[in-house]
């Protein structure tokens, strides 16, 4: 392991040890992880378990992104912390902010060490263009749809009796963020030769005032460890043709559902705090638990495209 301690003078290492045993924290990895990411993926520069590869935008949506990144290779390292019974304390991201009690720890005391597994893979990373982020946001019909989803999101709290029940609101930006994700998703699981709870999403999404922010970008990777392993399939799908090609078929997919018109005039639940989603259900947008960072929450296929009963909020014309 020596040649992981290169990087570090004698003196570093030595104050790292004794804060090790004085029982101190030390310069730890902050907890909100995604602002270093976002930076990191623009730079095709490459480390030992983190391959990156700029290529072009997805044919025929130039004006709506930014270059695409293909991971080539990326490792996601999970740590067990505790577990709930019935009902999830909060999203995955939120599990080390909230201090809940429905959290049941792995021993009585604080543990030594915790149970982690390491999963290495392949994805893609999509940026969307701020500027056409902007553009879209300043519809007036998006206000009420935003106030919809902000009134479901405090009584899906309200319901945890998670407090303030006003915080933790992504805003609208999520909403079309992870609307896309779960629309690519159905779509490359098709081709890429994995399954369905195969490929996560991870979200970035953060407004211009936001610290780290604007971000704007969604990260499909693979996340089973699993006998599929990493064969190339789904970075082989971040090419601009073929990304363009099927960007184009999720869209047409998200107009029409199984289900509509119940699916597509389907609002966010504001009373009984069960539901913080819009337009989509299990027939054209519910993803696998294991693949969605958001637990199904946040979704509306009007934000995509229009639908039976909106029109005005999409945000691909």
């Amino acid at each position: 392991m020596i040649p992981l301690f290169s990087e570090f003078n004698d003196e570093e290492i030595w104050e790292a040890i004794q804060g090790k045993r004085t029982g101190g924290q030390g310069k730890g990895p902050a907890e909100d992880l995604k602002p270093p990411e976002w930076e990191v993926f623009p730079n095709p520069d490459s480390a030992a378990d983190f391959k990156l590869k700029r290529v072009a935008q997805p044919k025929g949506f130039e004006n709506f992104f930014e270059d695409t990144v293909l991971v080539e290779r990326i490792r996601e390292v999970r740590a067990l912390l505790g577990f709930t019974r019935i009902e999830s304390n909060a999203d995955f991201a939120e599990a080390t902010v909230l201090k809940d009690g429905r959290l049941t720890k792995l021993c009585r005391e604080s543990p030594n060490w915790l149970p982690a597994s390491e999963v290495r893979g392949e994805g893609i990373f999509l940026r969307l263009r701020e500027t056409s982020f902007l553009a879209w946001a300043g519809k007036p019909e998006l206000q009420q749809l935003e106030q919809e989803f902000f009134d479901a999101h405090k009584a899906w709290r309200r319901f945890r009796n998670l407090q303030p029940v006003h915080e933790g609101f992504p805003g609208i930006r999520l909403v079309l963020l992870h609307s896309l994700a779960h629309a690519l998703m159905r779509q490359i699981v098709l081709d890429c030769g994995y399954t369905a709870a195969s490929v996560r999403e991870r979200l970035y999404s953060r407004h211009p005032g936001e610290e780290g922010g604007p971000m704007a970008g969604i990260l499909l990777y693979t996340a089973a460890p699993d006998s599929e392993g990493t064969l190339g399939g789904l970075v082989e799908l971040g090419e601009p043709l073929t990304l363009g090609r099927h960007l184009q078929q999720a869209l047409e997919s998200m107009r029409l559902c199984g289900s509509d018109p119940l699916c597509s005039e389907h609002r966010p639940d504001d009373t009984l705090g069960r539901g913080v989603h819009g337009a989509c259900c299990h027939a054209c947008r519910f993803s696998p638990e294991t693949s969605c960072e958001r637990s199904n929450r946040y979704l509306d296929r009007s934000t995509l495209v229009n639908t039976f009963s909106a029109r005005g909020t999409a945000f691909f014309e």
